[in-house]
């Protein structure tokens, strides 16, 4: 029997200069090969060796023979020297030697972000036991996705029905918008199909650009429902409201110059790289509350309209629920259809379950026409019945008749976009949390399909492409703009395909479904009760991911749940405050759940300037808006470590591009880098 013989190699370096500062001392060399429950630590004030082994690891029968190998011999170290046999050494963890202070609180802030196993950390003082990280399931599952079908850099076969399937599960967040604010400005069931197709273009565009030469994770750009809200403050001004002919292309203009103002301001904190020093101030319990009441804002859209049509808005949002809850888990050919197509597949079963309503004469009236306007209705008991008629039939809408087979989206087809300072401030602030959506999405993504987190000079160029698409969606002309949608997490989570080859090949699917105008007019004639009672689940997911950014920091933490929850409670009650303004005091008639988009106007700040009246009556009624300036601003000045307040951990840039697998991830191709090698504060 003879001792092994020391390992030369670079592991064994670091140990054994770690080994000199604290005090470790092994039996055997060569510990960058023994497994996690071999690590040992010395204590000073004795001569024998107290063997620390974390918990978490089982061992194998080959490991306990080693270790009752070892417990003989440290029962023996007084009487004579040890040797051991040389034995196969068994196979390496992923991580298993100590490392620094810094590096360890890095591992505990971000999880396991950085490795693929446990990371020890050893007091300086030897005299307690060795550190061990606590891993939840979440943190087993974000940690680095070994059960990932497809990672980032790989090509699926068939992509095509992976790119159809990533897309379709997202189905709900690409179209629904359009909507919902075209009818809002006054347009028709044609425009509505025309929108739709316009967003099929600029999602598809947007995403090919975003995984070429933004961040390069899988992450599908389109419209954004930050978006929304100061969609729907603009469309529904005094102003507009009033406007009998053209109402529609002159408010979608407004929107245009206001999204191309604003996508103009991302853009420079993209490409300037002011973003990657604001990073260090954007959290997840910043992010939380933030994403969280982009959701709870709309409240009072959502159960409003399902109720002007209860026998089809409840069905829908319940077949939805339970797609995606109770058969979430059923497979059929190794895929959970149920969780992954949970809105395409209930909107279909109820959409045709609609269709028998109305094909079978549920609401047919004698001698009522359900394509009269009811303000044409002369007859009382039709008019009695006109609303009932407007909002569940499902022949009401006349896209599929109206538009044309093939029509190809352009730029400036609404005309030319005009430009006004107050509402272009008001989608400054949507683009800021746009922003801060973006960030979590490019953190948590990367934790599920990359080598490591990006650097912040990825983050700052993904976000300033994503300001170059919103002009894009400007000069198209969506009524938002575009940025990574939040659902994007949840689908990869889902689908287990990381792959931006799958975004790709599905982008050039949407941009060729785009020109056919009857799948815009078909989307386009989904009723308006279904369509809330689809809204109502996706934007429940939106607020249920935006609070699952919380687990990144120490959720036990009262000072993050006082944060997060005073901020949501604030984010819903100070914007009613300055909706009793706008109810009492409205000129025009308006539905119910739009009376939060009416402020602007009629809100209780009034200064000299009408410009500055606007944008604070509007941005304090915006949830979204109060929730990140409370949470902004109490995160960064109530006191709180690193650890509690779960500070993303960004890699550095030089780290990137020192490692291989890394740089491919992120980096841009080589045909498009060379002419950006001076950029380095992008990331490039």
């Amino acid at each position: 029997m003879e001792p092994l013989p020391p390992d030369h190699g670079y592991n064994s370096k670091i140990l054994r200069s770690w080994a000199r500062r604290t005090g470790y001392k092994s039996y055997v060399s060569g510990e960058c090969y023994t497994s996690s429950s071999d690590v040992e630590a010395s204590h000073p004030a004795h001569a024998t060796t107290q063997p620390l082994s974390p918990p978490q690891r089982p061992q194998s029968n080959h490991h306990a023979s080693v270790t009752s190998q070892k417990g003989a011999a440290k029962e023996n170290t007084d009487q004579r020297p040890v040797e051991f046999m040389k034995i196969p050494p068994p196979p390496p963890p992923p991580v298993a030697f100590p490392v620094d202070k810094k590096a360890s609180e890095a591992y505990q802030n971000a999880g396991s972000q950085h490795g693929n196993g446990e990371i020890y950390k050893l007091p300086r003082n030897a005299h307690s036991k060795v550190v061990v990280p606590s891993e939840t399931a979440d943190d087993v599952l974000l940690a680095k996705q070994s059960d990932m079908k497809f990672e980032i850099r790989e090509y699926p076969v068939p992509s095509i029905l992976h790119g159809l399937q990533h897309y379709l599960s997202m189905a709900g967040s690409i179209v629904l918008i359009p909507l919902v604010i075209v009818p809002a400005m006054g347009g028709t069931d044609e425009d509505t199909a025309h929108v739709v197709s316009t967003v099929l273009m600029v999602t598809g565009l947007a995403s090919l650009l975003h995984t070429f030469l933004g961040s390069r994770l899988p992450l599908i750009q389109g419209p954004s429902f930050v978006y929304l809200a100061p969609a729907l403050t603009i469309i529904n001004l005094t102003e507009f409201q009033r406007i009998g002919r053209d109402r529609f292309k002159r408010t979608m203009q407004e929107l245009q110059g206001a999204i191309i103002v604003a996508s103009t301001f991302q853009t420079f904190i993209g490409y300037s790289g002011l973003m990657s020093l604001l990073l260090r101030f954007i959290n997840p319990v910043v992010v939380t509350p933030t994403i969280a009441a982009v959701g709870l804002a709309f409240y009072t859209y959502g159960f409003p309209v399902i109720g002007s049509c209860v026998e089809i808005g409840i069905p829908q949002m319940l077949v939805v629920l339970a797609f995606a809850l109770y058969l979430r888990r059923i497979s059929v050919f190794g895929h959970r259809i149920f969780q992954i197509y949970a809105v395409p597949l209930g909107l279909t079963i109820v959409w045709a379950y609609a269709f028998l309503l109305t094909a079978g004469g549920a609401y047919n009236y004698s001698g009522c026409n359900p394509h009269i306007p009811s303000s044409n209705i002369v007859s009382k008991a039709c008019r009695k019945h006109s609303f009932t008629m407007s909002h569940c039939r499902t022949d009401i809408s006349s896209a599929l008749k109206t538009t044309a087979w093939f029509r190809f989206p352009y730029p400036l087809q609404w005309g030319k976009p005009t430009f006004q300072w107050r509402s272009a401030s008001i989608m400054m602030v949507a683009a800021a949390i746009a922003c801060v959506d973006s960030v979590g999405s490019y953190h948590a993504s990367s934790l599920l399909v990359a080598t490591r987190a990006p650097s912040p000079g990825i983050v700052s160029r993904a976000i300033g492409l994503e300001g170059l698409s919103s002009i894009l969606a400007g000069l198209f002309g969506i009524g938002t703009g575009a940025s990574t949608l939040t659902e994007n997490v949840h689908t990869i989570a889902v689908t287990k395909v990381g792959s931006r080859r799958v975004i790709q090949i599905g982008a050039c699917l949407l941009i060729f479904m785009s020109l056919f105008g009857k799948i815009g007019a078909l989307i386009a004639s989904i009723p308006p009760v279904m369509v809330a009672a689809l809204l109502t689940v996706m934007w429940t997911m939106v607020t249920a991911l935006g609070l699952s950014n919380l687990r990144y920091s120490e959720t036990g933490s009262s000072r993050n749940v006082i944060i997060v929850a005073l901020s949501l409670f604030l984010a819903l009650s100070i914007p009613v405050y300055f909706q009793h303004y706008a109810s009492s005091s409205k000129m025009i008639t308006l539905p119910n759940y739009f009376n939060p988009y009416t402020v602007a106007a009629h809100g209780p700040i009034r200064t000299n300037f009408e410009g500055l009246d606007f944008f604070l009556n509007t941005m304090l009624s915006m949830s979204m808006a109060i929730a990140f300036l409370i949470a902004f601003v109490l995160d960064n000045t109530v006191p709180g470590s690193r650890q509690e307040r779960g500070t993303y951990i960004w890699s550095k840039g030089a780290t990137v591009r020192n490692d291989i697998a890394a740089s491919k991830d992120y980096f841009l191709p080589k045909s498009v880098a060379r002419f950006f090698s001076w950029a380095k504060w992008v990331g490039v």
